[in-house]
C-alpha cells in the first residue's frame, strides 16, 4: 500500500506495480490538485520518470537571472536546456496514471487515521494495519508512506524534522508580451533573510511567482513576497492562486523505516536543504521504497523483514543523505556569505558550467565535492571561515541553530519544490575562486561592474 499519490508515492507505486506486488494508492484528494510548488524538472528528475513518461513542459529553460535581493543582476545562458517547468497538478496526475497502467489501483478521498502494526485490527506480524478517517481498516503486507511534509506515517515512523522552511507562491496570470519577455528564462533572487530566496519560473501564459525563507519568519517573509512582486511589476496582476506551504528537512539520525512502513520523499524530509527542491528526492527516494516495499513485503518475519527496511535506509543514505549533507554545508555558507555566491555563479565560468551541469543531470553537487579536488579543498576552506567568523560549522551549525536565528556553456555574449538545484552549481565555482582567498573581491567586482541592471529589472544583459 501507498499513502500519497504525489511523484513520490507514483514511483512507489509504479515500481512495486512493475515488480508484479498487488499496489494499493490512498490519496486524500481528489485528482487532479494543486501543489505550491515551483515545478523545476532538473536532470535527476528527467531520469527518474517511468519509461515512455512524457512530461507536460509549459516551458523549456535556457536562461537563468541572478540577482542579489534585486540588485546587480545578470543574466547567462545556454544552448542546451538547462531543465524544464511543470505544472504539478497535471504532472502528478501523469505518473499516477503510468502506475496505474503498471496494474496499482487508486482511491481517492481516503484519508489516513493512523497505522497499526500490533493490536486488534492486525491480524498477524506479517500485516500492517492502516485506519481511514470513516473508520475504515484496510490490510497491507508493507506501507510506503508519502503523504507529504505533515505525514502521518512519517509520525508513525517518528520521523524528526530540523530544518523548516516557509515558502509563498503565486500564480500569476500575464498578458503575452509580459510572457514572452519571460520565455524560457527564470529568475533567482537571493533574499534578504539568511538563507531566502525568490524565483520566476514561466509557464506559457502564467509566472509562478515564489519566495522561501526559515520558518519563524514569517511576516518577513510575506514582506519580501510582496517586495518581489512588487519590483517585478507585477503587483497589477491578479493572482489565481496564491498558498504558502512549510517545507521539512531530516535530521541525519532521523529514521526512514518502522517495522514493514517505510516512508520516502516530503514524508520521510528528503529535500535538498539549501534551494529546499523535493521533486528529485521524491522521484528517487519513492522508487527505492517501491523497490524495498517489495522485499519487506515478501519476509517472512521481523527479523528479516526489519533487514529489508535497513537495506533501503543504507539506499537513501548512500545516495540522497550524500547530497543533503552537502546541501546544508551549502546552505550554510549561503547564509552567511550570499553575496559571495552570488558573485561567484554570476562572476565564474566554472561555477555557472558546474550549475548547469547538475540541473541537467550530468553530474551532481556531492559527486562534484567528492571528486574534484578543488571543489572539495574550496568547501573545506568555507567550512573553516564559518568556524573562524562565526564559531559554527556546518555540522555544527545544525538545524538548531537555524531554528534559533529563523533564520560548460556560455556567458551571454559568448556564444536550472523550488529552486530546481540552483545551489547545485556553486561548488565547482566556489573552489576556482575560494581555495586563493582572492575570489570573493574579484567576483563581486566584476559583477559589480560588468552586471549591473536597474533593480529588478527582468531583461536579459
Amino acid at each position: 500500500m501507498v499513502v500519497g499519490a504525489g511523484p513520490g508515492g507514483a514511483s512507489a507505486a509504479y515500481a512495486a506495480a512493475v515488480a508484479g506486488r498487488r499496489v494499493l494508492i490512498l490519496e486524500k484528494s481528489e485528482l487532479p490538485r494543486y501543489k505550491t510548488c515551483g515545478g523545476g524538472i532538473i536532470g535527476p528528475s528527467r531520469d527518474s520518470l517511468p519509461p515512455g513518461f512524457e512530461l507536460p513542459l509549459q516551458d523549456r529553460v535556457h536562461a537563468v537571472t541572478f540577482s542579489l535581493d534585486g540588485r546587480f543582476a545578470r543574466t547567462r545562458r545556454s544552448r542546451k536546456m538547462l531543465f524544464g517547468l511543470i505544472n504539478r497538478p497535471e504532472f502528478d496526475a501523469q505518473l499516477v496514471e503510468h502506475a496505474q497502467k503498471a496494474g496499482a489501483e487508486l482511491r481517492t478521498g481516503a484519508t489516513v487515521s493512523r497505522v497499526e502494526q500490533h493490536g486488534p485490527a492486525v491480524p498477524d506480524r506479517r500485516t500492517v494495519a492502516v485506519v481511514l478517517a470513516d473508520g475504515e481498516t484496510v490490510l497491507a503486507r508493507a506501507v510506503v508512506g508519502a503523504d507529504g511534509s505533515a505525514s502521518r506515517i512519517g509520525a508513525h515512523v517518528g520521523v524528526k524534522l530540523g530544518q523548516v522552511d516557509l515558502g509563498l507562491e503565486a500564480e500569476i496570470p500575464v498578458p503575452p508580451s509580459v510572457a514572452e519577455d519571460w520565455k524560457g528564462r527564470v529568475l533567482i533572487d537571493w533574499g534578504p533573510m539568511p538563507g531566502s530566496y525568490g524565483w520566476v519560473f514561466p509557464k506559457g501564459d502564467t509566472l509562478t511567482v515564489g519566495v522561501i525563507s526559515a520558518r519563524g519568519e514569517g511576516a518577513a517573509t510575506k514582506r519580501y513576497m510582496e517586495d518581489f512582486v512588487a519590483r517585478l511589476g507585477l503587483s497589477g496582476f491578479e493572482p489565481t492562486i496564491s498558498s504558502g506551504h512549510l517545507t521539512r528537512c531530516r535530521t541525519d539520525d532521523s529514521p526512514l523505516s518502522r517495522g514493514r512502513v517505510l516512508v520516502c520523499g516530503d514524508a520521510a524530509g528528503l529535500l535538498e536543504p539549501w534551494t529546499r527542491e523535493g521533486i528529485s528526492y521524491a522521484l528517487r527516494s519513492g522508487r527505492l521504497a517501491g523497490e524495498w516495499a517489495v522485499r519487506v513485503a515478501e519476509a517472512n518475519d521481523a527479523v528479516d523483514a526489519r533487514r529489508q527496511a535497513l537495506n533501503y535506509a543504507f539506499a537513501i543514505k548512500a545516495g540522497l543523505g550524500v547530497e543533503m549533507a552537502v546541501g546544508r554545508r551549502m546552505l550554510t555558507v549561503f547564509e552567511r556569505r550570499p553575496g559571495l555566491l552570488h558573485a561567484t555563479i554570476t562572476g565564474l565560468r566554472p561555477a555557472w558550467n558546474a550549475f548547469a551541469d547538475i540541473t541537467r543531470g550530468s553530474a551532481t553537487l556531492g559527486g562534484m565535492v567528492r571528486s574534484n579536488g578543488m571543489a572539495r579543498r574550496a568547501l573545506e576552506l568555507l567550512d573553516k571561515r564559518m568556524d573562524t567568523t562565526t564559531g559554527v560549522g556546518p555540522a555544527g551549525r545544525g538545524v538548531a541553530q537555524r531554528e534559533r536565528s529563523a533564520p560548460a556553456d556560455e556567458v551571454e555574449g559568448e556564444g536550472a519544490d523550488a529552486g530546481a538545484g540552483v545551489g547545485a552549481g556553486t561548488a565547482s565555482g566556489t573552489a576556482s575562486g575560494t581555495a586563493s582567498g582572492t575570489a570573493s573581491g574579484t567576483a563581486e567586482g566584476a559583477a559589480t561592474k560588468d552586471a549591473q541592471e536597474a533593480p529588478g529589472a527582468p531583461e536579459a544583459v
